[in-house]
């Protein structure tokens, strides 16, 4: 029985992929200097979870297969230092998926917005289908107990995350995962604080597309002229199969989808989700799913959570939650409302709340990106900013990026719901986009709108 140790056991994937191998049979142990919930509570129900928190070596130990090392653990730390000074096989989470995978077909979806989605809805087919598989997403998703599957299945669904692997291995994650089938879902610049230029940005994709063997599989976007002109340069050694939006139509705010005579209705809308759809529907294709049967499945996927979530509606109002946060993101969420529901006004708030951007010099990127809202509206908080050591960000910063001189700006929840709740919401949709949770503002009490 193989025996693996977690270093920064807590983390939202880590913890994940340490409950996947107990189940699967190993012997697991791992650390953490803190851990909170739901980590916390799915590791105790598992019998994974450390009797004690910090870091100790005496957990290293010379018959250990290997160390799993979490992204929050630092180069200081005693347990890696002791497995170095013993030798030990230590992976970062990507190297060790790659590990367990080495005999699977593997498909990893890759890019840049989209990815959840994509991932989410190739899992609900094959699941509908009845398929083993085996899967690393990067959210919890309807119908799947975890986020990681490792198991004995042939086939392993990732979402490939161009985020660094650990502290000793700096390389984007999706570079270890080296896929049969890829995806890639479009490129527009995030995670400034790890890639400071765009161009050290698009050459993470560059790699990726490098390092795939001669004949796999690049299913990649081909209305997104940044990927294309890669895919031109660096892509050509690989079978290359383009993708656009379906043809569709939308009828009182539902979407139709055809693929050749065979059709259906959908529960999710928006372009960006029909490409990330026909991106899906390719890779089941290439695994040997017809038309019919990914339709079929496909008119019951839902959504990924927080992914254009219907948190309620009523007859002549909707209100949902995205996880936007990136300016392409946050552009193709309000895209989708405005296009299906085009009669209605549109109220958008967004959250700045990840390192790019709070970061004033990058807010010049969301120029334009709210134009489709009728009533445009921005939330920051001073703690956000506290707690990343960033420099106050000033209003008029954030104005000017945005382009938009009507842009409501504020800074506090309490003004943020005030204004809210002035709102007038006959014929109108309200929209939340974070990755945060607006100092506190708990998104389901707003349902008092309808």
């Amino acid at each position: 029985m193989a025996k693996v140790h977690f270093i920064a056991v807590g983390g939202s994937v880590m913890h994940q992929l340490a409950i996947a191998l107990k189940i699967k049979g190993y012997q697991v142990t791992g650390s953490d200097d803190e851990i909170y919930e739901p980590a916390k509570g799915n590791l105790l129900q598992a019998g994974i979870l450390p009797a004690s928190m910090g870091w100790d070596e005496s957990r290293i130990t010379a018959d250990l297969d290997a160390v799993i090392l979490g992204m929050h653990a630092r180069g200081d730390n005693p347990e890696l230092i002791k497995a170095k000074e013993l030798g030990l096989k230590i992976y970062s989470f990507p190297e060790y998926i790659y590990q367990e995978s080495q005999q699977k077909n593997r498909v990893v979806v890759g890019g840049s917005h989209g990815k959840t989605t994509t991932t989410a809805m190739i899992m609900h087919v094959l699941q509908q289908s009845g398929q083993a598989f085996d899967y690393l997403v990067g959210a919890r998703l309807a119908g799947f107990p975890q986020s990681v599957n490792i198991t004995d299945a042939p086939v392993i669904v990732c979402e490939g995350d161009e985020y660094p692997a650990s502290v000793i291995e700096k390389r984007p994650k999706f570079h270890f995962l080296h896929p049969h089938i890829a995806v890639l879902t479009g490129i527009a610049w995030d995670h400034i604080n790890v890639f400071p230029t765009f161009e050290n940005y698009l050459e993470q994709f560059a790699i990726f597309l490098r390092t795939m063997k001669a004949g796999h599989t690049l299913i990649y976007n081909n209305t997104d002229p940044e990927l294309v002109k890669l895919v031109k340069a660096e892509g050509l050694h690989l079978k290359l199969v383009p993708y656009d939006i379906p043809t569709h139509q939308i009828s009182n705010g539902v979407t139709t989808v055809h693929f050749g005579d065979q059709q259906t209705d959908l529960e999710v809308f928006g372009d960006h989700n029909l490409l990330n759809m026909h991106a899906a529907r390719l890779v089941c294709n290439e695994l040997g799913i017809s038309d019919e049967v990914f339709l079929k499945a496909i008119s019951t996927f839902k959504g990924a959570a927080k992914r254009l979530e219907l948190v309620g509606k009523n007859d002549h109002c909707a209100i949902y939650r995205d996880f936007a946060h990136a300016p392409s993101k946050v552009k193709a969420t309000m895209s989708a409302l405005r296009d299906q529901y085009p009669q209605r006004k549109l109220i958008g708030v967004l959250e700045l709340h990840t390192y790019s951007s709070l970061n004033a010099d990058f807010m010049v990127q969301y120029q334009g990106c709210m134009d489709k809202a009728d009533i445009p509206v921005v939330f920051y908080s001073k703690h956000a900013l506290e707690i990343k050591r960033m420099p106050e960000l000033m209003p008029d910063v954030v104005a000017q990026g945005f382009g938009r001189a009507d842009l409501q700006i504020f800074t506090s929840r309490e003004h943020l719901t005030a204004f809210l709740d002035k709102q007038e919401y006959k014929d109108a949709n309200l929209l939340m986009m974070s990755s945060g949770d607006y100092e506190g503002l708990d998104v389901n009490s707003l349902k008092k709108y309808l």
